[in-house]
């Protein structure tokens, strides 16, 4: 034995009885609990010819009832009872047969206690110490995951009774920490017995004898009174090594002498050999167990075969079906592969059409985007300029060449941005916003923006609105305004002396969903009925006579696009010479919460101006006259640089509250520019000005450290906002 081990220590608590479900077989699980119980009391009292003799009787028992659990159960206590008297290779044996029957059931009480056994096995008989703590460890993760803490205590006196068997007497004492006050709290006397027998352990082996001997007292007076006779040996061993480290020979003498007598009552010969006999009588048993359940299986097989003979016959007759049928499937799969051949041809046809569409698609995504880029550069400096000479010549603010100039500008400006929206619309790159809007107001900024088209026209434009619509609604307004906007320039546009009205009625109220119909209706020309299918088509310009309507034919498929993004319809009436009218209903959300707390929370800035002083970075010699000319008309000032470079040196040399960033320069890009900036630990606030899509920069201009990005041309009101609300958003975080 080796010096520091608590025989014995919970090995009754390990093969006690876990509670069985008794759904079948109720009278049978009873009777083998109630053995598995006579087992635990008289192992408890040193009988273990009679405990093994109970357990052997539950193990056949079990079998004969085939559950698993209780299996497991018997050739756990069977492996205890073993391992008590030194049969240890039998001992394992049985353990791992409770373990191959446990895991099919996979109760983790029992998986505690098999693994606490095999560990006291490899650590009680000196075979494998570090093998023991290691089955230990598995039980306390068992214990802890069922939350059960008296086996956590007992695992633990396990494996602090194991580490101080390898000198690891510190890590023993944790775990005896862990549990202390505990088990001293508690009424578990075996618990406490062993506590205080480790406590004594411990004690003896720092050289303190007066504190060991008192705990290994403590230890034999809990063990006396309550009869622990197996544990007894073990105290008396420690008291004779306690006293022989302590050169008492007198008391090393005395406790040898009752260790001895002891263990020869514990532990005698004849128990010893009928405990072999035991073991090799239940191994007996379960061979002829095991024999038994052959011969039943095979009179069980006999028995189906007999029956089986009609089937066999049947089993011939469908056999020979079957290949007729599978001569007839074998044809067919050659006909089937020969066509198979035939679509995978087919297929590697159809796959090179859909690499070349994908890259057609592809490059014209890429020529749409670089063809605006550099169609609203120029169209940047011819806008500036125009209004900078009406600006700086108000002689010339009514000049037709001027208005001409301009109107022209924008009209090519509104072609570049009807191609890009249609291209983004097909690749489903718009996605609709929830934002707060009032219609009212949306369609008197359409009205005053069409005014010019109707005075031209000598058109009346009518506008209804239901006053029973809320008047703040959620919603897309961007792409309602640009529906409803191209409608009315277009019925303007082919419509002379007469009317256009535009309606909106509430037609239904669902939940908070509010259904709107919008009606455009003119006086115009209209539209030829084998017209009307195609009017809805990219580029598709309709003959109108010898009158010039110009356009590039998008603006009824953007409109139709856009309908279809809001889950909804266009419906056309026309009659030639008569007019036109075209409906569509989309439903919005109307909250007066949350529109009160929208409303609430927008921020108004009714401050003064400042005068803030500008970092233009741009390599365009007119956008730069452009874009400084719109500073300066806002009492703020401004430095040019035509690169990142110099964007880099003139933020050394002078101090700036914000940079307006050009993206596609020479030498270094906008984006460059700005990681480099920021690498230098400048914070100030840049916003990026392009002439791309905002949403192709986007995510890009973020991560290299933008603020913001303001697309080129741009209404000089919404740069002194964005200038605005950057610098004062950096002032708050300094």
């Amino acid at each position: 034995m080796n010096k520091n081990k608590l025989i014995g220590l919970i090995l009754w608590l390990l093969f006690s009885i876990i509670a069985v479900p008794a759904q079948e077989h109720e009278g049978e699980k009873a009777a083998i609990k109630k053995l598995l119980n006579l087992a635990v009391v008289d192992f408890g009292e040193a009988k273990y010819d009679s405990a093994l003799d109970y357990s052997k009787q539950a193990l056949v028992s079990s079998f004969a009832i085939d559950d698993n659990l209780l299996i497991a159960q018997s050739y756990n206590t069977i492996g205890a009872i073993l391992n008590e008297c030194s049969e240890t290779d039998k001992a394992i044996e049985f353990y791992n047969k409770a373990l191959i029957y446990n895991k099919k059931v996979n109760n983790d009480k029992m998986f505690n206690w098999i693994y606490s056994n095999l560990g006291s096995v490899y650590y009680f008989n000196d075979i494998d110490v570090a093998k023991g703590i290691n089955y230990y460890k598995k039980a306390l993760h068992y214990a802890l995951k069922i939350k059960d803490t008296l086996q956590i205590r007992y695992t633990k006196l396990n494996l602090a009774s194991a580490y101080f068997a390898i000198d690891q007497f510190d890590l023993g004492n944790q775990e005896i920490k862990d549990i202390k006050e505990q088990i001293l709290a508690g009424e578990d006397e075996e618990a406490k017995m062993s506590l205080y027998l480790l406590l004594g352990i411990y004690s003896s082996n720092n050289n303190e004898k007066e504190k060991g001997e008192a705990y290994f007292l403590t230890a034999k007076q809990i063990a006396k009174k309550n009869g622990f006779d197996a544990f007894l040996v073990n105290i008396y061993e420690n008291f004779v090594r306690h006293y022989k480290k302590h050169n008492d020979k007198v008391k090393t003498k005395l406790y040898q002498q009752k260790l001895d007598s002891l263990d020869n009552i514990v532990y005698s010969e004849e128990k010893i050999n009928n405990l072999k006999k035991a073991a090799n009588q239940i191994e007996l048993q379960e061979y002829k167990m095991q024999l038994e359940k052959i011969e039943s299986e095979n009179e069980k097989h006999q028995k189906s075969l007999k029956e089986s003979k009609l089937v066999v016959i049947l089993f011939i007759i469908i056999l020979i079906i079957l290949l007729l049928l599978l001569l007839t499937l074998y044809k067919n799969v050659k006909l089937r592969e020969q066509a198979n051949q035939e679509l995978l041809l087919a297929n590697e046809a159809l796959k090179e059409a859909k690499e070349k569409a994908e890259e057609a698609s592809r490059l014209k995504s890429q020529f749409v985007s670089t063809i605006t880029h550099e169609l609203r550069t120029p169209l940047y400096g011819v806008i500036g300029i125009t209004n900078i000479i009406t600006d700086e010549h108000r002689e010339l603010a009514n000049s037709p060449h001027l208005k001409s100039l301009k109107f022209s500008a924008k009209y090519l400006l509104s072609l570049v941005n009807d191609i890009l929206q249609i291209n983004k619309i097909e690749e489903k790159r718009v996605v609709l916003e929830n934002l707060i809007f009032n219609l009212t107001d949306e369609i008197t900024t359409i009205q005053n923006s069409v005014e010019y088209i109707a005075e031209k026209n000598n058109d009346k434009l009518i506008i209804e609105i239901d006053t029973a619509i809320p008047e703040f609604l959620i919603g897309d307004k961007l792409r309602l305004s640009q529906i409803i906007m191209n409608l009315v320039s277009n019925a303007l546009k082919f419509t002379k002396n007469g009317e256009v009205a535009l309606t909106a009625d509430l037609k239904k109220v669902v939940d908070k969903i509010y259904y709107i119909e919008f009606k455009v209706k003119d006086t115009g020309i209209g539209i030829a009925k084998e017209d009307q299918d195609k009017i809805f088509d990219k580029f598709v310009q309709i003959e109108r006579k010898e009158e010039d309507y110009q356009g590039t034919g998008l603006g009824l498929a953007i409109v139709s696009r856009l309908v279809q993004l809001f889950d909804s319809e266009i419906h056309l009436e026309s009659e030639e010479n008569v007019g036109t009218t075209f409906s569509f209903t989309i439903g919005f959300e109307y909250d007066e919460e949350k529109s009160k707390e929208i409303i609430n929370n927008i921020e108004v800035d009714l401050s003064d101006s400042h005068l803030y002083n500008i970092l233009v970075v741009e390599d365009n010699k007119i956008n730069q006259m452009v874009t400084k000319k719109i500073i300066q008309s806002s009492n703020m000032t401004c430095t040019i640089v035509d690169d990142g470079y110099a964007a880099i040196v003139a933020l050394e040399r002078e101090r700036f509250d914000l940079i307006l960033m050009d993206i596609n320069m020479p030498l270094i890009n906008g984006f460059e520019t700005t990681r480099k900036i920021r690498e230098k630990g400048i914070e100030i606030p840049i916003i990026a000005l392009t002439a791309f899509d905002k949403q192709e920069v986007t995510e890009e201009a973020i991560s290299a450290g933008m603020n913001d990005i303001m697309v080129k041309p741009f209404e000089p009101s919404k740069l002194f906002q964005v200038i605005s609300n950057n610098v004062k958003n950096r002032e708050s975080v300094d």
